[in-house]
């Protein structure tokens, strides 16, 4: 299983949110590339990067943040945020961005994502499901859609999605453990999936229970900035 580090952005810095809250802001680092470095540094390959700006705005936002990680590391990284147009997605791989989480706009106009997926490939697009209880949130987390997560994974799988990160707002910065019983139904129902659980990790044990269910990785945030998980433990997994 892969441990993909997380960097969410705001103005340019390294933050945390709690449940998708923007007021429950924490700022850990003024400078994401140094950040991005250490996890190199530390034998990790991954890195996940949220432009919660972008998120908001529904444009990418923070551009230059994540053309200098792509720059000036070897990570593998996949971003989202606000990612609207065929035009930003060329642009992100073009950086040296290797994938693109869609979320709001996979929700909102699934037509043109199902021709991205035969555009850009299917190794080049996750679809990001955000759920709040069964429900998809879109827009930073900051509106619900009426659609179930079960129905919006149906829907895409159908139609040749291999890559799906799913995040369960409610755990999401709370250090309480990943929801495994959502996770473990995802796999049981798409087990073509490669699924990458996000929300909740806060030790170890955590994810060593997502590798024994079979995620394809596990999104590690604070948990690594408020030290509960050290990168020397990582090398352990």
């Amino acid at each position: 299983m892969r441990i993909i580090p997380a960097i969410d952005i705001i103005d340019g810095k390294c933050v945390r949110l709690t449940q998708g809250d923007y007021a429950q802001k924490k700022i850990y680092h003024e400078d994401p590339v140094q950040v991005a470095r250490s996890f190199e540094e530390a034998g990790l390959t991954d890195l996940h990067v949220v432009d919660l700006d972008g998120a908001k705005a529904g444009k990418v936002v923070n551009w230059k943040v994540v053309e200098d990680i792509a720059k000036n590391t070897g990570l593998a990284v996949d971003f989202g945020g606000g990612i609207k147009t065929e035009e930003e997605i060329d642009k992100l791989l073009n950086l040296g961005v290797k994938q693109v989480n869609l979320g709001s706009v996979a929700v909102k106009e699934p037509l043109k994502v199902i021709s991205w997926l035969k555009k850009f490939g299917k190794s080049k697009i996750i679809l990001s499901a955000d759920v709040k209880g069964e429900f998809i949130a879109i827009s930073g987390w900051q509106e619900s859609s009426p659609l179930t997560l079960f129905s919006l994974l149906k829907d895409y799988t159908r139609n040749g999605i291999e890559y799906v990160t799913c995040t369960d707002i409610s755990t999401d910065g709370m250090l309480t453990g990943p929801n495994i019983e959502l996770y473990k139904n995802i796999l049981m129902s798409f087990p073509q999936l490669n699924l990458v659980a996000s929300g909740g990790v806060s030790n170890l044990e955590d994810l060593r229970e997502l590798k024994r269910i079979g995620a394809d990785g596990a999104i590690v945030g604070k948990a690594i900035y408020e030290g509960r998980i050290t990168l020397e433990e990582l090398k352990t997994l």
